[in-house]
């Protein structure tokens, strides 16, 4: 058996339970993909997103739903180094991908931003949807997991004093017509890593190039500071990463103190008397 076909049986069968079964209940669940679907899966090099292609190639051949997959890569300054990577793996990988250029790092290095990853994101997405609406799609897939989810929940709440979380699909603000999606959102991390490890795979962990001029200390990031104490809470309970994530399904409206829907914010005391009636 070709080594690609012994990575392609390991995504279906040694990893069916945590890798191929989340990937299509995720789909199904969250409604992800429709008939006539033209998608554009976004692949940053590491590997989160290269996992995801396979996965979108294995259920374009297994699958009921009749889509378009066409898979994107775009280079926002990567060395040679790191862009020849991208390329051997997705050779390796039998992914066609295709690779278009912006400027974005040395954008984000210019503006001298307070807060570089932030503005990075921002820009990338912009790029991004540009580049579906150049292709045709309607949908643009990113490779965020389960584990990207719970830190955003606490992210949200232990700096943004909010909570709100990273949804499985949501509409485009300002592109008409386009829509994100996150097959990924059910699968966890390690189960990622066991992946790639299993099949001697190397995918790039952080291509920023502020990073490696040391611009950015990644060890002093937010989302590293919560991964750790989400590893900490682990030890002394294995469920706490899915506690966190069901609570943004099971939250109680008549036991917060407030929401806010839109432009418009609900504070308990509004109806409190009423609906003592």
């Amino acid at each position: 058996m070709e080594r690609i076909q012994e990575i392609e049986r390991s995504i279906i069968k040694k990893y069916r339970k945590v890798i191929w079964c989340k990937f299509t209940k995720a789909i199904r669940d969250y409604e992800l993909i429709q008939n006539q679907d033209r998608i554009m899966v976004c692949i940053s090099g590491g590997k989160d997103s290269f996992l995801m292609a396979k996965c979108f190639q294995e259920i374009k051949k297994h699958g009921k739903v009749n889509f378009d997959a066409t898979f994107v890569v775009m280079d926002p300054g990567y060395t040679k180094k790191h862009l020849n990577q991208i390329k051997e793996n997705a050779k390796l990988l039998n992914i066609p991908i295709e690779i278009f250029t912006s400027d974005i790092f040395a954008s984000v290095e210019v503006i001298g931003h307070k807060s570089p990853c932030y503005m990075c994101a921002r820009m990338r997405r912009g790029h991004l949807y540009n580049k579906a609406k150049e292709l045709g799609c309607n949908k643009i897939a990113l490779g965020h997991h389960f584990d990207d989810v719970i830190e955003t929940n606490l992210l949200s709440m232990f700096y943004g004093a909010e909570i709100k979380t990273m949804m499985p699909k949501l509409h485009s603000e300002h592109f008409p017509g386009l829509e994100l999606i996150r097959p990924m959102y059910l699968i966890k991390e390690h189960d990622i890593i066991a992946w790639s490890k299993y099949n001697n795979l190397s995918f790039l962990n952080c291509a920023c190039k502020m990073t490696q001029e040391n611009k950015i200390d990644e060890e002093k990031s937010k989302r590293k500071e919560i991964k750790k104490l989400i590893e900490e809470l682990r030890k002394k309970n294995p469920y706490i990463d899915y506690n966190i994530f069901k609570s943004m399904e099971n939250i109680n409206l008549n036991q917060i103190l407030g929401y806010k829907d839109e432009n418009k914010k609900y504070f308990f005391l509004d109806d409190y008397e009423e609906r003592k009636k």
